[in-house]
């Protein structure tokens, strides 16, 4: 089973913003079910929501409890726009599939927004338009080809001057492309709001309940818990962020840490639009506003797990990421008021990886987020509910395990 770590620390932004709590029980005896989802973050809530939609019954445990993961560390720029630029990942997957990908990202974006209006879920999602600066990784030559190869392939994009940049956002940089129908939103209340849909669908959720031991057939799973009961189900689905488990074979996947700050409100400071904006760079720097106008940025990444020498990097990190949000807008005001730090799960090429494991028909994993978390949680949703109603979803093999 994983190794155990502190997925954040830190006091995020999120709060500040009172999710609806989500009851759960203790699991004080074997039980059954259709599908047992591992992690209760949003991609487990997302996971359990589609599956009794589709009428499964469904049990979800998490060793923590329900958003006490690195769900409450995401800064949540929903972006279909994947970390890997779509002209460097057509090198590394081929112009087709790399297409595809970016493609299926935009529609999953479509997807979930229209899953929240029609859920009346109230987690302040807001379609948002989105500025890719140039910085060291694409110049304004780049990006200007980055934004030609994103039309080509069927979604919209706009290179942007530097003067058309100053113009009209007031920022100093070579160039930019500008996306449009991102979103913003708050991943705490939109993760219960999910949780509580499968609530009234009579799921069962169960926490702190660890999974310990996973024992599959060709008819089904069982899962032991590290106080005794067991949990029988004909489908396991683990949504646990990089904490991986035995069971899933070593891959292509490495964990970064990453540092956020939040600013007090200051609606009239807001840059036009409350565009997210997001660099070409390693590592980038991200920030967006919250809907009572508070910036919150993000990046500073390192590659390393350790969740003590992360959480000390913080002061350094913080003071850092504070100057170069000065540097992008001198006028807001870039005191932190919230501090934290996560850790989460990133690919080579910025995919997912959903589906199966190798081997092992009935266990599904979903992992390798990056930045796209909660987008990719959308499109793992549709996919892995697909694979358990017996059918393939047309982009399965797309971001299936490769060994």
């Amino acid at each position: 089973m994983p190794r155990k770590l502190d997925l954040r620390g830190g006091t995020p932004v999120w709060s500040a913003y009172r999710p609806p709590s989500v009851p759960v029980d203790r699991l004080t005896r074997d039980v059954k079910t259709d599908v047992l989802i591992v992690g209760m973050g949003i991609s487990g809530a997302m996971m359990a929501e589609t599956l009794t939609r589709d009428g499964h019954s469904v049990i979800c445990i998490d060793r923590r409890g329900p958003l006490k993961g690195s769900t409450a560390a995401t800064t949540a720029l929903v972006l279909f726009e994947i970390d890997q630029p779509l002209t460097k990942l057509s090198k590394m997957i081929g112009n087709s599939a790399a297409r595809e990908a970016w493609r299926r990202s935009r529609l999953a974006l479509v997807n979930l927004r229209g899953r929240i209006g029609e859920l009346g879920i109230h987690c302040q999602c807001v379609a948002t338009p989105s500025l890719y600066l140039a910085g060291e990784q694409l110049g304004a030559s780049d990006l200007r080809h980055e934004a030609k190869a994103r039309r080509q392939a069927g979604i919209a994009a706009s290179f942007m001057t530097h003067n058309e940049l100053r113009s009209e956002f007031a920022i100093d940089r070579a160039a930019a492309i500008l996306s449009h129908d991102n979103l913003a939103l708050d991943p705490r209340k939109l993760t219960s709001g999910l949780l509580l849909q499968t609530l009234k669908r009579k799921a069962r959720f169960y926490a702190p309940a660890e999974a310990t031991t996973i024992e599959d057939t060709r008819l089904g799973v069982t899962v032991s818990t590290r106080h005794g009961p067991a949990i029988a189900a004909k489908h396991l689905v683990l949504t646990t962020g990089y904490e991986l488990v035995d069971v899933v074979p070593a891959i292509d996947h490495r964990v970064i840490s990453t540092w956020a700050i939040a600013t007090d409100p200051q609606p009239n400071k807001i840059w036009p639009q409350a565009a997210m904006i997001w660099e070409a760079s390693d590592p980038y720097l991200y920030l967006r506003a919250t809907s009572d106008g508070r910036v919150v940025c993000g990046g500073e990444d390192e590659d390393f797990t350790d969740d003590e020498r992360r959480d000390a990097l913080t002061p350094e990190k913080t003071e850092r990421l504070e100057k170069k949000l000065a540097r992008i807008f001198p006028r807001l005001d870039t005191a932190a008021r919230f501090t934290w730090s996560g850790s989460f799960g990133a690919t080579g090429t910025g995919l997912p990886i959903i589906g199966s494991v190798p081997g092992h028909p009935r266990v599904h994993a979903v992992m390798g987020y990056g930045g796209n978390g909660i987008t990719f949680s959308q499109i793992a949703s549709e996919i892995v509910s697909a694979s358990i109603a017996g059918a393939q979803d047309a982009d399965a093999d797309l971001f299936a395990f490769k060994i």
